[in-house]
């Protein structure tokens, strides 16, 4: 054999060794599954943007997830076992849930791109959890008494027992349930409601095109329905009474240009509003909306933002993610995880928190507004709805719709329901200031 080959095979033999004692590295297997980590951040966020976006729109939600990701690559290593093991199985329960929404649109059979290197969360994710176990076993003490190994290791399962909980409630769901809010939305396209609707398409202010269906008014009154896809039955019995009804699909949802940003829905709104004024079979002072859930909330933003709307039905109102009212012993803990689930879906989304309701609500008046809500019903509506109709300002109504689940007032009360919504739109967009119908 030749001094060539002899020399090649001591290289690769070398190159094998060098691998073999990195893949068996701690640093080096962390930081493999960091990487691995980071692929899909960069890919959704920079590589593949939602249409309409650029990368330029996702700095807060691309670059803080990153430097966290680089921080535990480079400082990880120098921390005790003890905290470095806690960190780095939190990290990777984080990163486990950066693969949900690839399996999400998987499964709806809609997934694109960033959707697939998502997956590649899952066998980062599971590294990182496995590297907490390994890293405790190799520094467990063996010396000393048997007594002492015993009490040492009876102390440490009690330490974890306390702090899994609190890194669980302080960091991991307010920072995973965040990720997953924004990431995963509704892929409803709006069905045939065979009202003689068309598809249009509604430009937001920040430039974003928003699908939509609109049925033409018979009345020259006409609602924005939002979120609209899966609104039918509401859209069927507006228009029956003779109002344009424009079925709205919020931005990042559906076949809607953007990322889900849930707080920009007043915007949404907004853009939805104006689109019917340029409609030539509604009249500018007869346009109202109705939202549902965060929808409804939105709405009310909305109507206090733009005078565009003239009236107003929300269904389901309740806090935004990240805030609520806490009481008792534990309430400073649950405060604290309220603001960062906050800060959390801040940065996902690129986008702050609206204002609070109580604060908003009273700038609407006085163009009406009826607030609809369930017992108990979610986010807190069966609590907040009293608040928000306090603070609004006349002419308001309110109902607790009996029997009703989280917006579902129609199917509970289809009568009574109708009766009340369409008696309200009449007041407010029907009858002329002298009292007669137009």
């Amino acid at each position: 054999m030749s001094t060539s080959a002899h020399s090649d095979s001591r290289a690769s033999t070398g190159l094998a060794s060098r691998v073999g004692q990195a893949v068996r590295s701690e640093v080096a297997v962390v930081r493999i599954a960091l990487g691995l980590a980071a692929l899909p951040i960069i890919d959704d966020n920079f590589v593949h943007p939602e249409p309409g976006t650029s990368a330029g729109d996702h700095l807060l939600s691309g670059l803080v997830p990153l430097a966290v990701l680089a921080a535990v690559a480079f400082l990880g290593s120098r921390l005790r076992a003890g905290i470095r093991a806690a960190t780095y199985m939190t990290v990777g329960v984080l990163v486990f849930v950066v693969g949900v929404p690839g399996v999400y649109y998987l499964r709806d059979g809609s997934a694109s791109f960033d959707h697939y290197t998502a997956l590649l969360a899952f066998p980062a994710g599971l590294i990182l959890l496995a590297c907490g176990p390994v890293i405790l076993w190799k520094a467990r003490k063996t010396g000393g008494s048997r007594r002492r190994r015993y009490a040492r290791r009876l102390l440490n399962v009690a330490i974890a027992a306390v702090a899994a909980p609190l890194i669980f409630a302080l960091l991991i769901f307010p920072i995973a349930f965040p990720y997953g809010y924004v990431h995963v939305g509704d892929t409803t396209a709006i069905p045939a409601l065979g009202l003689g609707e068309e598809a249009v398409t509604v430009t937001t202010s920040d430039g974003l095109e928003l699908t939509a269906a609109y049925v033409p008014s018979k009345n020259r009154a006409a609602m924005v329905v939002y979120p609209g896809a899966k609104r039918t039955d509401e859209a069927r019995m507006l228009a029956r009474r003779g109002f344009g009804v424009l079925l709205l699909v919020p931005r990042g949802q559906g076949t809607s240009e953007g990322d889900i940003v849930r707080w920009a829905g007043d915007t949404d709104l907004i853009a939805g509003a104006e689109y019917l004024q340029s409609r030539a079979d509604v009249d500018d002072e007869r346009i109202g909306a109705i939202g549902f859930s965060i929808g409804g909330e939105q709405l009310l933003e909305a109507a206090a933002r733009s005078t565009a709307i003239k009236a107003v039905i929300s269904e389901g109102a309740g806090g935004r993610v990240g805030e609520t009212d806490a009481s008792g012993p534990l309430a400073p803990l649950v405060d604290l995880s309220m603001h960062v689930m906050t800060g959390a879906t801040s940065v996902f989304q690129n986008h702050g928190p609206h204002p609070d309701i109580e604060d908003r609500i009273g700038l609407i008046a006085p163009r009406p507004v009826f607030l609809l809500y369930a017992v108990p019903g979610i986010g807190e509506e069966d609590i907040r709805q009293p608040r928000f109709f306090a603070a609004a300002g006349e002419p308001k109504q309110i109902w607790q719709v009996p029997g009703s689940d989280h917006t579902g007032g129609l199917e509970a009360q289809p009568a009574e329901y109708e009766r009340r919504v369409i008696e309200f739109l009449d007041r407010a967009l029907l009858t002329s200031p002298e009292g007669n119908q137009p």
